[in-house]
């Protein structure tokens, strides 16, 4: 008889097998503090139940996963063509964090809202007079989109961030000169950094993927929070751009969109069945955790969930 909770078991244990191995993202140094056995696997369905194994109530901070939030909330005030006005769609095969195509591309627009000079970019869609507000536009948006209304940002891993995020203030300035975007870079930033420090768990990750698998309606409640159009925007560039330059491997080992992040989650929308969240610090060279890759290969060959 299938069992979801034996199936999650069986997944955490084939993962664990790479428990020891990777790091944690040093260059922020609070995500450098990450105790890397800490591993945890869920998947929340689209009835709003969730089954979890491990550490999934450890939380972490969001970093690379809130560019969905981000992209999520712009869309929400910008639309379609004002996002896309100021950043592509197309994959890049270059680390999350580069600058080079901002200088060789003709249109100077980041690739795609997936990298962190996209994601920026995406930011500065977000209305409102102070950086405050904008991020609580981001904040109200993320607490529902996780279904936890106490969510909040972690204080000390932006002020970290804030502290050692001299390469995304280079991007901000190389895309301001180029009139990509306007406005004062600091706030944008300051915007941007307490998003990626959003505090989540594995949990709530994948009742996020659970949203984007049933179309933006919540699993709990049945209320639209994404528009289907914005959905299928997402879904889309999580499955080509999700997971940095591991995306194309990605698609043929697991093909299922998904976002990873360097505090060490990945979150996956397997449409019209399941949220999937996995959580362990230790990360590739790449950036994407080690245990979470295994996880979501295991649940993908055990289930059928790639779509390919």
């Amino acid at each position: 008889m299938f069992s979801m909770q034996n199936m999650i078991k069986e997944a955490y244990r084939y993962a664990s097998y790479s428990l020891g191995e990777g790091a944690p993202a040093d260059y922020i140094p609070e995500l450098a503090k990450a105790d890397t056995k800490r591993l945890a696997v869920s998947i929340t369905d689209l009835a709003g139940r969730t089954h979890s194994v491990g550490d999934s109530q450890e939380r972490f901070t969001m970093q690379s996963i809130s560019k969905v939030v981000l992209l999520a909330t712009a869309l929400r005030f910008a639309g379609f063509d004002g996002v896309f006005a100021r950043v592509g769609v197309e994959p890049t095969g270059d680390p999350f964090n580069s600058i080079i195509r901002l200088e060789t591309d003709s249109s100077n627009r980041p690739s795609n809202p997936m990298i962190n000079a996209g994601a920026i970019a995406v930011t500065t869609c977000i209305p409102g007079a102070t950086p405050g507000e904008r991020f609580g536009h981001v904040l109200e948006y993320a607490r529902a989109l996780l279904d936890n209304p106490e969510l909040d940002y972690d204080k000390e891993v932006y002020r970290s961030e804030s502290e050692t995020g001299d390469r995304n203030r280079a991007l901000a300035y190389m895309m301001r000169a180029s009139k990509v975007i306007d406005g004062a870079v600091p706030e944008h930033l300051e915007v941007y950094f307490k998003a990626c420090s959003l505090s989540v768990n594995c949990e709530e990750i994948s009742f996020l993927g659970a949203v984007l698998a049933n179309n933006g309606i919540s699993p709990r409640g049945g209320k639209m929070l994404i528009e289907p159009f914005h959905v299928k925007v997402i879904r889309s560039l999580m499955s080509t751009c999700g997971l940095y330059d591991y995306s194309g491997e990605f698609a043929l080992r697991v093909g299922i969109p998904a976002k990873s992040g360097v505090g060490g989650g990945i979150m996956g929308a397997v449409p019209s069945r399941m949220g999937i969240g996995t959580y362990c610090p230790a990360l590739d060279p790449k950036g994407n955790s080690l245990c979470g890759l295994r996880a979501m290969e295991y649940l993908s060959q055990a289930l059928n969930l790639s779509l390919f």
